[in-house]
């Protein structure tokens, strides 16, 4: 089994467009719903999602783990198996420089998941 983590693909994430029509709009296939599912199921435990805010709006667009663990009142490997979550749902990039790792917000990625919620004004209740 390969150690490296499932990168999450539906369309080119350099591209302005959606990865697919909101679900306000039209039902999700199984397919995509199966692809989609592990983003949004990691995203699903506070502790991640804390993570995933921390590195998405870090300032230099990346953040050392150096910089992640302090701010929760977790062990370190606690705060790894979340980012390695994180990472195997294809919503964050890693690079180990030395004995750090540094993480990174796929941001096309994050575009696609947003673009899947949206909800048109006119839809809202």
């Amino acid at each position: 089994m390969s150690k490296q983590p499932a990168v999450l693909t539906l369309t080119d994430l350099n591209a302005a467009e959606p990865c697919c029509t909101p679900i306000a709009e039209q039902r999700i296939p199984a397919e995509t719903a199966a692809v989609l599912a592990p983003a949004f199921k990691a995203l699903g435990d506070p502790v991640r999602l804390q993570l995933m805010s921390m590195i998405a709006s870090a300032p230099d667009g990346e953040i050392c783990v150096c910089d992640l663990t302090p701010a929760f009142g977790l062990s370190g490997p606690t705060i790894s198996h979340h980012l390695k979550t994180l990472r195997e749902a294809g919503l964050v990039d890693a690079d180990r420089r030395g004995t750090w790792v540094y993480y990174r917000a796929r941001t096309g990625v994050l575009r696609q998941l947003a673009g899947l919620l949206t909800v048109a004004e006119s839809t809202v209740a």
